[in-house]
């Protein structure tokens, strides 16, 4: 049963504010952000204000809020699967951000955490792991993977039975053909084409993406 807490965002920048946005359509209260400098106390995005370093967190008891990362990943997911599973072994939840216009077919497994931005599309039998972005007007067809920590940035189009590992960033407008297996913790440049499979820790660009040397 999905909790109904109030949120606070780790996390002041540009993809707070569109996680900030959709939790307001979600009607989500808010209690604010969090931010590494203590100067930025006072600050607002959309009258939500920083409310102090992370340090704050731990002043609330596991079971009276729940987070929701607010910063996405350039190249690396590493920040934010350290975060994920920072205050996931002190005990705290994530709240999913689903936008109201998110299109989920049937038979989608979602992992705790997941963001679904404005216009992303998860086709049937897909399954979207913990602390995964899937961004603005993204499309995920049937029956794909993907795992824990990754970032499927704006505009990518992965289709059918398609497997990203843990903690792979694919750049905005990428797009990987049917039934491509990418590995763990790769970066996918953006607007690459994905024809062959990609092993894990690499980074690969271009139309067809290949190996940077």
């Amino acid at each position: 049963m999905e909790k109904n807490l109030p949120i606070i965002v780790i996390g002041a920048g540009g993809h707070a504010k569109v996680v900030i946005d959709t939790l307001l359509s979600l009607s989500k209260e808010i209690i604010g952000m969090t931010d590494p400098s203590a100067e930025l106390n006072n600050r607002y995005i959309f009258n939500v204000p920083v409310i102090g370093t992370e340090d704050v967190i731990c002043k609330y008891a596991t079971d009276e809020i729940q987070l929701v990362i607010g910063f996405g990943s350039v190249r690396s997911t590493s920040p934010r699967k350290k975060t994920y599973l920072y205050y996931k072994k002190l005990g705290y939840s994530f709240a999913d951000v689903i936008h109201p216009s998110v299109i989920i077919a049937s038979e989608v497994q979602l992992g705790e955490g997941i963001q679904l931005m404005a216009g992303s599309i998860i086709q049937p039998c897909c399954k979207i792991g913990n602390n995964t972005i899937i961004n603005t007007g993204a499309t995920i067809d049937h029956d794909c993977y993907i795992g824990d920590h990754v970032h499927i940035a704006p505009g990518v189009t992965l289709s059918g039975s398609v497997i990203i590992g843990e903690g792979t960033h694919i750049g905005t407008g990428t797009k990987v053909i049917e039934k491509i297996n990418i590995g763990r913790d790769c970066l996918i440049a953006a607007g690459s084409l994905v024809i062959t499979n990609i092993d894990d820790c690499v980074t690969v660009m271009g139309v067809p993406a290949k190996i940077k040397e």
